[in-house]
């Protein structure tokens, strides 16, 4: 029931469904001045069933004819209007998100322009072209190098289960979606309720004929009968989140649902000696701090370490403080979202941890990492004299800075941890930097970024090293027997 003064705002997008059939559940956010209530819907089994019959068979009436150009050229104006500062739906969103995220608005509003820019009709272009040298592969046959001929099928149904950590996340694999002609289902998160069934009702808006060949639904947790009523007739589904959560949605799928999981990453930054002269580095750290304020770490691409070489002008120490001026100035650009009582523990819990090596250094020893910054401070940076194992901070904008004599040295130390392995950034000269991507591939990271765009990938990145629409389809091949084979039965052929 909705608290007094408060009305809920509706979530989730359910063609052919009528709203007063389904039973609806309220999440409260507490984050703003006027707490804000969700109601998200909760399917039974039967209506979950029938979603997925109706999304399957609209996508392949509506969907699957369409021209790939054709699809980019609705999505591309979905997000025109997302991108309208002046238009309702970007109004609500910059409204709404921070509301439900907790993420102060102007980061919200950066981050979301930014965002949307990269699903623009030329991106989404380079998007296809990196997973299929020839698009047309994805509108029909196409002939092979070896001879006969191929397409790329999408999914008959593909389902998602979006994580809620940053605003509008679920835009990269709903896209994906569009992009090989797939029916597509998404599972809301709790944590960021709203967007997905935004972009459903945009497109719907944008271009009629595709109304019923997505849906957006809900579930609390792992879900129940009504969840295995959707993965029972998913062809694929594409999920994001903790590993434990990863797991257990695989060992509930049937054998034959191709599953693809992205779970939690580790990113660090690397930053050699020729970077640190006294006129780059305090830009350098103020890219470095971006990354580590943008959504508060809370992407799989964000840095929890940066490792600093010595000898350059100036030393890794003075690049940590150079780092932590640029948080506090961030911080009081964009303010960190309010923590709820098991972060903030985390947090004071890993300040804890860094305070406590320091004081049981031996004597001689090094120090061993130190803090910079006060209890207080809505950010923290550890700086470390000796290479220790990666590790992931606290995030909340705590991040460490480890002083390094070669960055060779790092890679066997990241290397232990390869299956968490995706974004490093690298500050070095253009030689160094091929040197030590090689390195970096080897070692498990599949993503290599400048300092300052960890946290914004690119449009067409591969995904935890994997193609995003390539890993969607599957090849159909007429073979050039069956070609030759059909030659005599032709009219021509008397």
């Amino acid at each position: 029931m909705s608290l007094p003064g408060m009305q809920p705002v509706r979530a989730g997008y359910l063609p052919g469904i009528d709203p007063a059939e389904v039973d609806w559940q309220l999440l409260r956010f507490d984050h703003a001045a006027a707490p804000l209530q969700v109601a998200v819907p909760v399917l039974t089994a039967a209506q979950m069933h029938a979603l997925a019959g109706r999304v399957r068979q609209a996508a392949a009436l509506h969907l699957r004819p369409m021209p790939v150009a054709q699809i980019i050229d609705v999505i591309d104006s979905a997000i025109a209007r997302l991108l309208d500062r002046a238009g309702p739906w970007r109004q609500r969103a910059e409204a709404l998100l921070p509301a439900v995220s907790g993420y102060d608005a102007e980061m919200v509003r950066l981050g979301l322009t930014g965002f949307f820019k990269t699903f623009r009709a030329p991106q989404l272009r380079r998007f296809v072209a990196e997973d299929f040298a020839n698009p047309l592969l994805l509108d029909g046959f196409q002939p092979a190098a070896k001879g006969g001929a191929v397409r790329a099928f999408g999914p008959d149904l593909l389902v998602h289960s979006w994580a809620g950590n940053v605003p509008a996340l679920a835009l990269w694999s709903f896209v994906c979606g569009l992009l090989v002609k797939a029916g597509n289902i998404g599972k809301l998160p709790s944590a960021e309720p709203l967007f997905a069934g935004w972009f459903a009702q945009l497109l719907a808006e944008e271009h009629p004929p595709l109304a019923d060949c997505f849906a957006v639904v809900w579930w609390k947790g792992a879900g129940g009968e009504d969840a295995d009523a959707l993965y029972a007739q998913a062809d694929t589904v594409l999920a994001y989140g903790g590993n434990d959560a990863l797991d257990a949605i695989r060992r509930r799928l049937p054998v034959t649902t191709r599953f693809l999981p992205h779970g939690h990453k580790l990113g660090f930054g690397l930053v050699g000696a020729g970077a640190l002269d006294t006129l780059e580095a305090p830009p350098l750290a103020r890219l470095a701090a971006w990354d580590v304020m943008r959504y508060d770490q809370q992407g799989c691409y964000s840095p929890h370490v940066f490792y600093v070489q010595r000898g350059g002008a100036v030393s890794p120490r003075a690049f940590a403080d150079y780092l932590a001026a640029e948080l506090a100035n961030l911080h009081r650009r964009f303010p960190r979202r309010p923590l709820p009582v098991d972060e903030a523990a985390a947090v004071a819990h890993w300040r804890q941890g860094i305070e406590w090596k320091a004081l049981s250094a031996a004597p001689g020893a090094p120090p061993g990492a130190q803090l910079i910054g006060a209890p207080a401070d809505a950010w923290s940076v550890a700086y470390a004299d000796t290479l220790g194992p990666l590790a992931p901070t606290a995030l909340q904008r705590t991040v460490q800075v480890v002083a390094v004599d070669a960055l060779d040295d790092v890679l066997p130390v990241v290397a232990r941890h390869r299956p968490f392995l995706q974004t490093a950034g690298v500050a070095a000269a253009p030689e160094e930097l091929h040197r030590l991507a090689a390195l970096l591939g080897a070692a498990g990271v599949t993503r290599i970024s400048a300092i300052g765009a960890m946290s914004t990938p690119e449009a067409g990145w591969h995904h935890d090293g994997r193609f995003n629409l390539f890993d969607l389809v599957r090849m159909v091949e007429i073979e050039a027997s069956a070609e030759t084979a059909a030659e005599p039965f032709a009219r021509y052929a008397d």
